[in-house]
């Protein structure tokens, strides 16, 4: 069985190495919402890779029967949850879907595509979790289609304080297989950043709207 603390730092250690995390506290990025970041997450890289995202499945994999048994389906948030979602159902010999960010605007209207059943218990899986709204939208679509959400799993989080409580808000629970802490930790360890850069990196969590305005 996978070990949990070892898994963080070595999903932390490969999303550095492959570049799916950036971190330039000295030459911020900004975000669509418009706030200034010194970091940048693109966790859909890890698909290219097959070492990396046959371990994400298999932490996820573990995660999941850890926690939930076994679910009744797996369901992947558009658009960084799907590969990966679906990796997880076939590893799990589950049944999988896909919550739409919005639901299609001609046809059947569909926000969730797949073959669901009321009443089945399902874990979502998403890429990264920032203040959480966007994956809780597709959990409340899931819960609108009469599914019991169990669960929702991420590769990463920022660990922001507004993602707890929306989490919290929602009654959803949340795993995340790495976080923000850890990710410092590997980098600082590694040599990726600087001492320096640590305190930047940990006041922009802090306060990530009003960072460098």
């Amino acid at each position: 069985m996978l070990n949990s603390v070892n898994s963080e730092a070595k999903i932390a250690e490969f999303l550095l190495k492959i570049k799916a995390i950036k971190l330039q506290p000295e030459n911020p990025f900004q975000w669509a919402s418009g706030w200034n970041s010194p970091i940048y997450c693109d966790n859909r890289k890890t698909l290219s890779y097959p070492e990396i995202r046959t371990y994400i499945r298999d932490c996820f994999s573990n995660e999941i029967t850890k926690n939930y048994s076994k679910p009744d389906i797996i369901a992947g948030v558009a658009t960084g949850g799907i590969a990966l979602g679906a990796l997880v159902a076939q590893e799990l010999e589950l049944p999988f879907c896909y919550v739409r960010a919005q639901a299609k605007s001609h046809g059947l209207n569909n926000s969730i595509e797949g073959a669901i059943e009321a009443g089945q218990n399902v874990v979502v899986i998403e890429d990264l979790i920032s203040s959480g709204k966007s994956s809780l939208n597709a959990v409340a679509d899931l819960r609108k289609a009469g599914l019991n959400v169990v669960g929702m799993g991420a590769i990463f989080s920022y660990g922001f304080n507004i993602a707890d409580d929306n989490f919290k808000n929602a009654n959803c629970e949340l795993f995340t297989l790495t976080n923000y802490s850890t990710l410092l930790d590997i980098a600082l360890a590694s040599n990726y950043i600087s001492s320096d850069a640590i305190t930047p990196l940990e006041e922009w969590r802090s306060s990530p709207s009003t960072w460098k305005k």
